[in-house]
């Protein structure tokens, strides 16, 4: 996410500035959220893990929780739905880099107000919060719609790569030799990407599905490689 680019939008200005918990476990990503929510004038505390969370709603109250879905103790829906049975007035934005159509149905249902995906920009975020503190939510529809398209997409492009790759002996050597960098390209997630790279067949088949002879064996003869 290019949360150091210059957010639009004027700051808000609050009578008692909102208090926010964002749970992220990535440093980097959890300092710029904090950065561009402060310059808006939002008072933002910060938890990388679950219990840290929860710890924090023991001790104090919040007007709205951002929270990742994959923390290294606790999942993140959880934490959610945990805060959401003891402060149900508390707003809820989740972040993910790995969306789903059962995260997304268990989000409506708990009462989120956003469902962002990674990677995104400060001016989808902040909107997100902005939107979050007035009380617009997302349909159902709406989450599952752009998960289920996202999971179309990575599909595609994941058996683009795969395509080519069996077809142009030059990009094959690019993958080889480059690994991430030569998929710079194609519209993957990072667990897409790390599939492909590692090779790891079993993610590729349960997320894309059946995969040609040739591709079976492209990826078989990678793995025994020490290097990508």
């Amino acid at each position: 996410m290019s949360v150091m680019q210059e957010s639009v939008g004027r700051n808000l200005d609050f009578a008692h500035p909102p208090h926010v918990l964002l749970v992220e476990d990535e440093p980097s990503m959890a300092k710029g959220l904090e950065m561009v929510m402060n310059e808006k004038g939002y008072h933002v505390d910060l938890a990388a893990t679950g219990q840290a969370a929860l710890n924090a709603f023991g001790a104090d109250t919040f007007d709205l929780l951002v929270a990742d879905l994959r923390l290294p103790d606790i999942d993140g829906m959880e934490v959610i739905e945990r805060v959401r049975g003891i402060h149900p007035d508390t707003k809820v934005i989740i972040i993910t880099g790995y969306p789903s159509v059962s995260s997304a149905v268990k989000a409506v249902k708990v009462g989120v107000s956003d469902y962002l995906r990674k990677p995104f920009t400060s001016d989808e975020f902040l909107s997100a919060v902005s939107d979050a503190m007035m009380e617009k939510k997302p349909s159902m529809e709406e989450l599952i719609t752009e998960t289920e398209k996202e999971r179309l997409i990575q599909k595609q492009e994941v058996m683009r790569v795969l395509e080519r790759a069996t077809q142009d002996t030059d990009f094959w050597g690019d993958l080889l030799e480059n690994g991430s960098n030569a998929l710079k390209d194609y519209q993957l997630s990072s667990s897409a990407r790390a599939a492909i790279i590692s090779g790891d067949l079993d993610w590729l088949q349960k997320n894309v599905g059946e995969l040609k002879k040739e591709q079976v064996e492209l990826l078989l003869s990678r793995l025994e490689r020490e290097v990508w």
